[in-house]
Order: C-alpha cells, then sequence, then structure tokens
C-alpha cells in the first residue's frame, strides 16, 4: 500500500477476484467440507467482467468454494436475519454486480438478510441496545461495551465451522472475548493510515503523523481528521512515540494527565485541520478535489479515491498506528439466533470473507482466503499474513478506569469521558 504500482496492481485483484475465485484447490474448502451437507455455488461476477490482466473470457463464471453450514443450525433457520453492519460489509451486488455474497447465503440457507448500516461504533452500540437486531459487525470499541452491557453472548467455536481456519492472532482477544471465552468471529482487520497528496509533498512523501498534529507543512489547514472519540488513541499513540516522558504504554490506557495530554495535543490540531469527516464518502471527495492534502484514512478510500485520478499514496506511519480487527457478534436477545449464527459462519468462509477483504480494502480474518486463487497480491499489499506488521497497530479498545496497560497505582479516564472530551473539542 505504500506506493502507487501496489495500488494499481490491487485494483486489478478486485476485478480478478471477482470472476476468477475459483474451486479446484484444497485451500478452497472449509475446516467442514467433509461433513455431509450443501455446497454453495454462485456466480461471482456479471458475464460481461472481464479482469484486466487476465486471460478470462466474456461469458465466463466463477463459482465460491466449498460452504458446509452446520446443520444444526441450519435446521432451525427462521428465515430472516436482522443485522447491523458497517457499509460495505454486507453487498448483495446492488452497489456493484460483481461483489454479492448475499444472494447465495440466502439461497442456501433461506435467511433473507436485512442490515442497518452504521457509520461509527457508537450508533451501533445505540443500535443494538434497542433490541431490534440479532447481530452485528463490531470494532473494538464498540465490542467491550457491548460484552459488558450484556448485549451479546459468548459463541460455540463448535457451531462454526469457518471459526477454526481464522488467525490464531485474531482469536481470543480483549475486543472479542470475555473471561477467555469467545464473543464472536473475528471477520478482518485493517490499519489506519496516513493519506497525503503526492504533488503537495512532491519534494518527499511524509512518514511520520506528525504532519497531522505538528503543523509546519503544506498540509496545514487542508488535514482530515476522523471524527470519533476514538480519535483520541491516535493522539495518545503519537505522544507515546515523541514524548516518552508521559510513560503512555497503551493508547487506550490513559490516566489523567497522559489524556490530559493527549487532548491538548488534539486542540493543537484543530488549527491546522480543515475537515473531520465520519461518512468515508465525505473524505474520498475531497482527496478526489484536492480539498485535503494529509489525513487519516482507510485504505479502501484510498483505493476508491485512486481510482477515480486522486493523486494521493498512503502508509502507516513509523509510529505505529491505530487500527481495527472487527468482530462479527450474536445478540443476546436475537430473535432469529440461528440465521444469525449461519450468517456468522458464512461471512468467515474463504471465499465469501475474501470477497468482503477484497470490496472493502482490509486483511480477511480467514487464513485460506488467501490461498484462494487472485488474492496473493490482495493479501500481501494488506500483510494479511505478516505477523510483524501488526505489532505496532493498536485495534480500537474501549477505554476503561482499569487501566488496560496493567496499571494498579492509578485510576484511567474511561471511554465515557472521551465522548465528553471529544463532544467539547468539536463543539
Amino acid at each position: 500500500m505504500r506506493n502507487t504500482t501496489k495500488v494499481l496492481a490491487l485494483l486489478a485483484s478486485l476485478s480478478l477476484v471477482g470472476v476468477a475465485c475459483g474451486d479446484d484447490s484444497e485451500t478452497a474448502t472449509t475446516s467442514a467440507s467433509e461433513t455431509t451437507a450443501a455446497v454453495v455455488e454462485t456466480t461471482a461476477a456479471p458475464e460481461e467482467t472481464v479482469a484486466p490482466g487476465s486471460e478470462t473470457t466474456t461469458g465466463e463464471t466463477a463459482t465460491a468454494p466449498e460452504w458446509t453450514p452446520n446443520p444444526d443450525v441450519l435446521a432451525g433457520a427462521e428465515g430472516q436475519l436482522n443485522v447491523v453492519a458497517w457499509p460495505g460489509y454486507i453487498e448483495d451486488g446492488s452497489t456493484d454486480p460483481a461483489y454479492d455474497w448475499v444472494t447465495s447465503f440466502e439461497a442456501a440457507t433461506s435467511c433473507s438478510v436485512n442490515v442497518k448500516t452504521a457509520g461509527t461504533s457508537d450508533e451501533m452500540v445505540q443500535l443494538m441496545q434497542s433490541g431490534e437486531y440479532d447481530g452485528v459487525s463490531a470494532s473494538g470499541d464498540a465490542t467491550q461495551r457491548l460484552m459488558a452491557g450484556g448485549e451479546v453472548v459468548e459463541i460455540d467455536p463448535a457451531e462454526y465451522p469457518s471459526y477454526a481456519d481464522v488467525f490464531e492472532g485474531l482469536k481470543l482477544k480483549p475486543w472479542n472475548s470475555l473471561d477467555g471465552k469467545p464473543y464472536g468471529i473475528p471477520h478482518g482487520r485493517g490499519a489506519n493510515l496516513l493519506v497525503y497528496n503526492t504533488e503537495a509533498f512532491a519534494d518527499g512523501a511524509p512518514d511520520s503523523w506528525g504532519v497531522m498534529f505538528d503543523g509546519g507543512t503544506a498540509a496545514d489547514g487542508m488535514v482530515s481528521v476522523y471524527d470519533s472519540p476514538i480519535y483520541i488513541a491516535d493522539a495518545a499513540l503519537y505522544l507515546m512515540a515523541t514524548q516518552p516522558d508521559l510513560g503512555i504504554t497503551n493508547p487506550y490506557a490513559l490516566d489523567q494527565a497522559q489524556f490530559d495530554a493527549a487532548i491538548a495535543l488534539l486542540e493543537q490540531q484543530a488549527g491546522i485541520a480543515g475537515q473531520y469527516w465520519a461518512d468515508y464518502t465525505v473524505q474520498q471527495a475531497s482527496l478526489e478535489n484536492g480539498d485535503v492534502l494529509a489525513g487519516t484514512t482507510w485504505q479502501v478510500i484510498v483505493n476508491l479515491a485512486q481510482g477515480n485520478g486522486a493523486l494521493i499514496d498512503a502508509v502507516k506511519p513509523v509510529e505505529g498506528a491505530t487500527g481495527w480487527s472487527d468482530t462479527w457478534m450474536l445478540s443476546s436477545k436475537a430473535a432469529n439466533p440461528n440465521c444469525m449464527k449461519l450468517w456468522m459462519d458464512w461471512i468467515a468462509s474463504p471465499w465469501a470473507n475474501s470477497q468482503v477483504a477484497v470490496w472493502f480494502g482490509e486483511a480477511p480474518s480467514n487464513a485460506k482466503s488467501c490461498g484462494l486463487e487472485g488474492m496473493a497480491e490482495h493479501c500481501a499489499i494488506f500483510h494479511a499474513e505478516e505477523d510483524d506488521y501488526w505489532s505496532d497497530v493498536w485495534y480500537w479498545t474501549t477505554a476503561t478506569e482499569e487501566c488496560l496497560d496493567g496499571r494498579t497505582d492509578v485510576t484511567c479516564v474511561p471511554y465515557t469521558e472521551w465522548v465528553n472530551a471529544w463532544s467539547a473539542l468539536r463543539s
């Protein structure tokens, strides 16, 4: 993701995966493929689609690798599910006919998928608290609130054949488990990146978050900031690297003095910020128009903007980055628990997981996804199999009074105070 050549290769792979995910390799089957159940086949792209740079000809279609639903769960399927999800996590072909991982699921399970998209983690928590939804795709700054509030329940991995193939490094983490028990299925992961305009930084690409906080660059006044209380962790991450005397060792574990320093840095940042975004299409448009010269971004925004000609690139800075590892979770009030369980297993299966990873722009969670035809380039660009890359990515986590860095001699600032401080900053 660090240069234009790689991004162009990624854009080619987007189409390639859509038409060429074959079912002829051992890596394309799930761990439950030896059981007796339905095998799902789906057309992954419209007949007129041709993958750039490939030998695929018009009229060829692709089939999804095997997915074998848990027969006991399938027998109790209720006929529908109502789910809260990030935009782009549930695609039925209406946005782009080449990306549809809903139709096959509905055909195999008779569970109609009803999705409510949410733009922020706070919105997701509020929707789940209503009790109207069967499940959610939640980031770490929402999952712990949902677990603590009893809004979601522990899962039994035996009910989810795809769980066995999820990267071990994503399982039983603080944001998807409680007391050593899993509370969902990891969906995928990504790092929050520094995007920059290549013309504005023609003399040298930035490699530090200092562009976002210190000022004195071509981006001053045209800096784009993610509009969420969780962004306080980005300021803390920068302070962790640049002001070690503060003693920050975890950007989500801030005592009052550390928290105050992060807020002060964000107040300083406000002087050079030109945009605060929560809707990714807003930042995308600004990058394409040249109204933003640097900012915190997601790879999917970079991909879309570059595809429309934006003169931008993105990098994970030397200080590391915050990021996300999202989790599909089952509501404690689910009216359709079996359909939700089936969806959670399907979306974590190799083919479906690869499709959403490519569409959204993130690393897949299923290790077998990277073995599918057309996925090697994508997994390399998103560092899916590189443990070292993720060693300095701090996944979104809900701050609590009990310090997450293990300190017991101080009280840390809880997330409710992060929300209050962010609201005051933005008022």
